[in-house]
């Protein structure tokens, strides 16, 4: 019996990963997308040129489209906490509940409801309320990812409740909202979403730039992604680094796992590889600097860090912990270098070269890569925990057949796979498609041109 709810329960964990995967990937770019296109919107009024428009209508469709996704597959990731974790809602539903309530309510309805007019109104509705409408769905993207963040933040960083018959109550909604770690988890997320649509953006653009589309357009929204992912790096450097110090202090056993630490130590290096073995509790083949991770998470060169041995069977898997922190990183540092190596040459009114627009058409996706790798670092850091040092992930777990859920596993993998493998291709097919109806509509200019032309030599020429 012991065996058969092991399973289940990795199974329920694995289903639960891949639904949240597929899910964040459309968020973290609708978010931050919203708010580039009501600057497109902003600067249309503000210059009164067509070009703007023409960003606008082209990344709205994107826009849709991912919102759309999102909306679908954020519907299944509902259905999981009754069939795959009854434990969770039994115990803090009195909390989880109202937050995704509250979500439904002040974001998801607002997004719905203005998104039409976003998309149908540009030449139906007046230009200030079809830029109110955009505003208003900006706000609802930013409002969604707020009372999502409050529930997870307080998944991680529990307060303002008391347990009652096992049972979760709320004491003061404001310390439940406001938890320790929200401010810093809820920046962090904004501006991965942020990076995400900026990459995407620069990537999408540079495809159709490279494809030949001579248009301002493309390289309006190149220009537009690239200056905001270069400011908005520095930023993720410093809400990253705040929200280290937050984790050490609440969290101190997953920062161990992220930096690869089992003895308690101060003056602890900063690993720039290694291989942890849990078996052994220790590291094979580090690279590691001196004394850096104090530094960096104390700022304290001789600072201290708790190893995972002070924790015995009570910190999270550390390879997936450790890897994963290091794609994330590692990523952040390439945006950093790609998105300034591209402003300098704006800067001085020069075109990107092929390599460069290249190696942003390589990295559209970047943004997706590092979201799930810290996404993983902040949910399985947690274990094994589902709520922290309240409620354990196999507490939460469905006792049901693993059949059951090894079969609902393998219709979602194969449903998430073919949409993702049709999202890219429309994604790609719109940039092409955008080519072409540039081309014909310049040829169609073109050829209209030259018949006002002859037009006018033969009235001259008759007169």
């Amino acid at each position: 019996m012991e065996t058969l709810a092991i399973s289940t329960e990795m199974l329920s964990r694995i289903q639960f990963a891949v639904n949240i995967s597929f899910h964040i990937l459309f968020p973290s770019i609708t978010i931050a997308l919203a708010w580039l296109l009501f600057y497109f919107k902003i600067r249309s009024h503000l210059s009164s040129h067509p070009v703007w428009m023409r960003a606008y209508r082209f990344w709205v469709k994107v826009f849709a489209l991912t919102f759309a996704l999102g909306v679908v597959s954020g519907i299944t990731m509902s259905f999981q906490f009754g069939t795959n974790w009854p434990g969770f809602m039994e115990t803090v539903g009195n909390i989880a509940g109202p937050l995704l309530g509250y979500e439904v309510l002040t974001a998801f309805f607002m997004e719905a409801t203005f998104l039409g007019a976003m998309l149908f109104g540009m030449n139906r509705l007046p230009a200030w309320f079809h830029t109110l409408s955009t505003l208003l769905v900006s706000l609802g993207t930013t409002m969604s990812a707020f009372w999502i963040l409050a529930l997870n933040s307080w998944m991680q960083t529990p307060q303002g409740f008391e347990m009652i018959d096992g049972v979760a109550h709320v004491t003061n909604w404001w310390d439940v909202i406001f938890n320790p770690s929200f401010p810093y988890r809820l920046m962090h997320v904004l501006l991965a979403s942020g990076l995400t649509a900026c990459f995407l953006m620069a990537g999408i653009s540079a495809y159709r730039i490279l494809k030949g589309d001579k248009k301002r357009a493309p390289k309006l929204a190149l220009k537009t992604s690239v200056y905001s992912a270069a400011l908005l790096i520095p930023l993720q450097i410093l809400v990253g680094d705040l929200h280290g110090l937050n984790t050490l202090e609440h969290q101190p056993q997953k920062v161990a796992a992220m930096e690869g630490v089992w003895e308690t130590d101060r003056g602890v290096p900063l690993l720039l590889f290694a291989i942890p073995d849990e078996e052994e509790r220790t590291n094979h083949l580090e690279i590691a600097i001196p004394n850096l991770a104090s530094l960096i998470l104390t700022h304290d060169a001789q600072g201290e860090i708790k190893g995972l041995n002070e924790f015995e069977d009570r910190h999270p898997p550390v390879k997936p912990v450790f890897y994963g922190f290091r794609i994330m990183v590692g990523l952040g540092v390439l945006m950093l270098v790609v998105s300034w190596t591209a402003s300098i040459y704006f800067i001085r009114k020069k075109e990107l070269p092929t390599w460069l627009n290249k190696t942003f058409l390589y990295m559209t996706f970047s943004g997706w890569v590092a979201t799930l790798a810290g996404w993983y670092v902040t949910e399985i850091g947690r274990q094994p925990y589902l709520v922290s040092g309240v409620l354990t992930t196999e507490q939460a777990a469905t006792t049901i057949a693993p059949g059951n859920v090894g079969f609902s596993l393998f219709l979602y993998s194969i449903v998430y796979l073919a949409l993702l493998v049709a999202y890219i291709q429309t994604l790609f097919y719109m940039a092409r498609k955008s080519v072409e109806v540039d081309e014909f509509q310049t040829m169609d200019f073109s050829l209209k041109q030259k018949s006002n032309d002859l037009q006018k030599e033969a009235a001259a020429h008759v007169s």
